[in-house]
C-alpha cells in the first residue's frame, strides 16, 4: 500500500492502548486502606517498590502495585508510607509525569536527585517506629540501605511476608500463565549444553558451588527459550539453579508447558513447579557457596540459603556478562531486524512528512501509525516497550507516555519527539527521532544540531579494551556541556537480541562502570529538554566491534551503527557540523538509502531520496 494513499484511520494499535492504567484519584482511599493493613499486622509504615520478585522493568499487571497505589506508571518509582507521610521517589524521566498523575495531597513526589529515600525515612520514621519491606521484592543490597537508615532514625525494620495489596486489591490480576516457546538454534547461535558449560566454567572459576539464576532474562538465555509473561519483552518468569557441576533445575509453572516444550527443556535440566523453589533450594544450599545476584535476587530466597546452612555469595549474575556479548547469530538476527525496522520507519516518516503539517495528526494517530507500519512486516510479535510521542511540550517529559487524556495536536511550529522499538522473531530495536512540523525556529535547530553533535562524536569513538560506558559518556554530553546545557539521563543502555530492550550490566552513562567489549550493543541517546517548550533526543542502537588503528598498545573497539532511518536534515545547524561530521552524516545516509530503500514502494523511496540527500 502507498503511504501517499493511507488515511491516519487506517492504523490501530493492538500491541499497546492509550487508556490510563491507574487511577491517581483514588490513591487516597488505598493509602488509607494500606495503613489499616499494616496497622493489622503491626506496622507503621511500608516501602512499595516498583518491582516484582525478579526485579523486572515489565511487571506482570499483577505487579503493578506502585501504580494500583499511586496512580504514577512509571516503569522506576518507591512509594514510603508513613502514619503521617507518603512519599514518592523517581528518577529525572518522571520529575514531570509523576505530579501530574499522583494526588500530592496525599503523596509527596520527590526527585531522587534530591533525596533518596533512605534519607527520607532517616528524617522522617518516628523513633520507635516499625517499617515493614517486601522480602520478595526486596534485594539484599535495598534491605542493608534501609536497615542502616532506620537505625539511624531510631525505629525498627522487619520484612513482612505476606502482601498487604491482597487485602486491599479486590480485583487483582491472576499471575501470567503465557506459554513458553523455544528458539530455533539458527536464531540463538549456541545449545543450551554450551551455554551451560560456559556458565559452570565461570562458577569453577570463582570457586563458586552453584547460582541461583533470579533474573528470567538469564534463564530465557540459558534454556534458549520464550514467553509471554510481561508486557514487551518476550520473558516467561523462571527461577534457576545451576550447579558446578551436573544438571541444573529449572522452575516454572507446569500449565506454561507444551509436552514438545517440557521434553526439549528436560533433556537439559530438571524441571519443578514454581511452589517447589523453597525445598529445592534450602536442600542444595546446605554446605554450599551460592551466588546470587544483587541486582535481582530477592531477600527472602537469600535468607533460605543461610538458613539451610549454606554462604551466600552475593555478586553479579551469573549469565549476564555471557549474555551481554551477543554471538554471530544473534548479530545477524539484530541486523535483520533493523533493516526491516528501517523499512517500517521509513514509510511511517514519509507518511508523516505529508500529514502532520496538515494540522490534523494527533499523538495517538502518529503512534498507532508507527506500530501499524511495523506490522505490516509481517513479522512483529510486539513493541519493545510503550511508544513516546510527544509533540510540543510534551516532548519535554522524557518517558511521556500519551493517553487518550494527554492527546493532543501535532501543530506545524513545533517538534515532534518518537521514541519506540519492536521485538521480532530475530532481533530488538529501538530507535528515536525528533521530527520538525513545518519550519522549526533557529534555537530548535541549534539544540537539535548540538545533539546531533555529540551522538555523532560517540558514534564514531575508537578506544582501547578495559574502556567503560562512565568514560564514554561525555562523548555525547561535551557540546552541550560548552553551552551550559545536559540531559537528566543516561547516553546509553545495553540491548537484548530478542530479550529486554534495557540490558545490563553494560551502559553508557556516569554509573557504567562496567568495561565495554566486542558483541555488545547498546542504545546511543544523547538529548535536550526545554520544560514547556520541546524536548530532542537522537538514538540509534549501536554494536561494539573490533577496531583495527595502527600503531595500537592493545586492542581496540569502535561501534557499528545498527539503525537505518535517517536523520531531520530540516533541524541540522550546518554551520556548527565542521567538515567531519557532514562527511559522517552523509555516510551514513548513504547506507540508509542504500540498505533500505530496495525495500521501498516508489513514493517512500523518493522520499528516502529526499530526506539522505548530502548535506
Amino acid at each position: 500500500m502507498s503511504v501517499h494513499h493511507t488515511s491516519p484511520g487506517a492504523f490501530k494499535a493492538v500491541f499497546q492502548s492509550f487508556d490510563d492504567l491507574a487511577d491517581g484519584a483514588a490513591g487516597p482511599a488505598r493509602l488509607g486502606a494500606l495503613r489499616a493493613e499494616l496497622a493489622r499486622h503491626g506496622f507503621d509504615g511500608y516501602v512499595v517498590p516498583r518491582a516484582d520478585a525478579h526485579q523486572n522493568e515489565y511487571v506482570p499487571p499483577r505487579e503493578e502495585r506502585l501504580a494500583f497505589l499511586t496512580g504514577f506508571t512509571g516503569s522506576a518509582g518507591t512509594c514510603v508510607v508513613l502514619p503521617g507521610a507518603a512519599a514518592l521517589f523517581v528518577d529525572g524521566r518522571y520529575t514531570l509525569q509523576a505530579p501530574a498523575q499522583v494526588d500530592e495531597a496525599a503523596f509527596t513526589v520527590v526527585p531522587l536527585s534530591q533525596m533518596r529515600p533512605e534519607q527520607w525515612i532517616e528524617a522522617n520514621l518516628p523513633r520507635g517506629a516499625r517499617l515493614a519491606y517486601d522480602p520478595w521484592r526486596t534485594t539484599l543490597d535495598a534491605r542493608d540501605r534501609l536497615a542502616k537508615a532506620v537505625g539511624a532514625a531510631g525505629g525498627i525494620l522487619a520484612p513482612l511476608e505476606a502482601d498487604p495489596f491482597d487485602a486491599i486489591w479486590p480485583d487483582r490480576p491472576a499471575p501470567p500463565r503465557a506459554p513458553v516457546r523455544l528458539l530455533d538454534l539458527s536464531v540463538a547461535g549456541e545449545d543450551t549444553a554450551a551455554k551451560l558449560r560456559r556458565v559452570q566454567e565461570k562458577l569453577a572459576e570463582a570457586k563458586l558451588d552453584g547460582a541461583l539464576i533470579s533474573d528470567p532474562h538469564g534463564a530465557a538465555w540459558l534454556f534458549n527459550m520464550r514467553g509471554g509473561d510481561v508486557a514487551h519483552t518476550p520473558l516467561p518468569l523462571a527461577w534457576c539453579i545451576v550447579p558446578r557441576e551436573g544438571e541444573p533445575d529449572l522452575f516454572l509453572e507446569p500449565m506454561k508447558l507444551s509436552h514438545e516444550v517440557r521434553a526439549a527443556l528436560a533433556g537439559h535440566a530438571r524441571l519443578h513447579g514454581t511452589g517447589d523453589l523453597d525445598r529445592m533450594l534450602s536442600a542444595f544450599a546446605k554446605g554450599r557457596r551460592v551466588r546470587i545476584d544483587q541486582a535481582t535476587a530477592p531477600v527472602r530466597l537469600a535468607g533460605l540459603i543461610e538458613a539451610a546452612g549454606g554462604t551466600v555469595d552475593k555478586g553479579a549474575d551469573a549469565i549476564a556478562l555471557l549474555k551481554a556479548s551477543k554471538n554471530p547469530a544473534e548479530i545477524a538476527g539484530m541486523r535483520a531486524a533493523h533493516v526491516r525496522d528501517g523499512v517500517a520507519l521509513c514509510r511511517f516518516l514519509a507518511w508523516f512528512d505529508r500529514e502532520a503539517p496538515r494540522g490534523h495528526l494527533t499523538e495517538i494517530e502518529a503512534v498507532e501509525a508507527l506500530e501499524t507500519f511495523r506490522r505490516r512486516s509481517g513479522n512483529l510479535t510486539d513493541i519493545s516497550f510503550p511508544t513516546i510521542a510527544g509533540a510540543g511540550e510534551n516532548g519535554a517529559i522524557v518517558h511521556y507516555r500519551v493517553t487518550r487524556r494527554t492527546n493532543r495536536a501535532i501543530r506545524p511550529g513545533e517538534l515532534f519527539l518518537i521514541d519506540s522499538g519492536a521485538q521480532y522473531p530475530d532481533g530488538t530495536t529501538d530507535i528515536t527521532r525528533t521530527l520538525a512540523v513545518g519550519v522549526p525556529t533557529l534555537q530548535m535547530r541549534r539544540h537539535y544540531t548540538l545533539v546531533l553533535k555529540g551522538h555523532l562524536a560517540l558514534t564514531r569513538a575508537v578506544f582501547p579494551q578495559g574502556i567503560t560506558g562512565a568514560q564514554l559518556d561525555p562523548l555525547a554530553r561535551q557540546f552541550l556541556w560548552a553551552a551550559g546545557l545536559d540531559f537528566d539521563h543516561g547516553t546509553g543502555h545495553g540491548v537484548g537480541a530478542g530479550l529486554s530492550v534495557h540490558e545490563g550490566p553494560a551502559r553508557i552513562s556516569q554509573l557504567g562502570h562496567l568495561a565495554l567489549g566486542a558483541g555488545m550493543i547498546l542504545s546511543n541517546e544523547p538529548g535536550f529538554y526545554r520544560t514547556g517548550a520541546y524536548g530532542i533526543r537522537i538514538e540509534n542502537l549501536i554494536l561494539v566491534e573490533p577496531r583495527a588503528v595502527e600503531e595500537a598498545l592493545k586492542p581496540c573497539l569502535g561501534f557499528e551503527t545498527l539503525t537505518l532511518v535517517p536523520y531531520d536534515r530540516r533541524l541540522i545547524d550546518l554551520d556548527l557540523l565542521d567538515s567531519t561530521e557532514r562527511e559522517q552524516v552523509d555516510a551514513y545516509h548513504r547506507q540508509v538509502a542504500a540498505t533500505v530503500g530496495a525495500e521501498l514502494e516508489a513514493d517512500a523511496r523518493d522520499w528516502l531520496a529526499a530526506a539522505t540527500a548530502p548535506l
